[in-house]
């Protein structure tokens, strides 16, 4: 019995790991052109780059962890503070935000100016993936 314990926490152990380790794709419109740089996207999720239209996701996620941290160097609170300054003196308002990745992806697939973040796992034929963060 304590063999068939150890045995599940293990495989929960490595479902957890692999699933923190899943990849975030940026991706963009199949048909986009533009090719901006991670420092671009950056600019472009802090609403200082208005370029391409952002999509955010609703709720703080791993997916949206791993992409903010990595993007922009920012974690959850940061942000919030970061949107709150430029909401309150008038400079900014967060960007659209949906509800998970499959909105992400029908979003930018159907407007040719999106851009978004998803798990690698959603991408589809509809966007191209500009870059990946590990």
């Amino acid at each position: 019995m304590k063999f068939v314990i150890s045995a599940l926490s293990a495989c929960t152990l490595v479902a957890i790991a692999t699933a923190a380790q899943a990849e975030v794709a940026v991706i963009v419109n199949a048909g986009a052109s533009a090719a901006p740089t991670q420092s671009d996207v950056a600019n472009i999720f802090l609403g200082k780059d208005k370029s391409l239209k952002g999509v955010d996701q609703k709720d703080w996620n791993p997916t949206k962890d791993k992409f903010y941290s990595g993007v922009t160097s920012k974690n959850e609170s940061q942000l919030k503070s970061y949107w709150s300054g430029l909401v309150f003196t008038g400079k900014g308002q967060p960007l659209p935000s949906v509800a998970d990745d499959a909105a992400v992806v029908a979003k930018v697939g159907a407007e040719a100016d999106a851009i978004g973040y998803v798990d690698k796992a959603a991408v589809t034929d509809k966007v191209k993936v500009l870059f990946t963060l590990p």
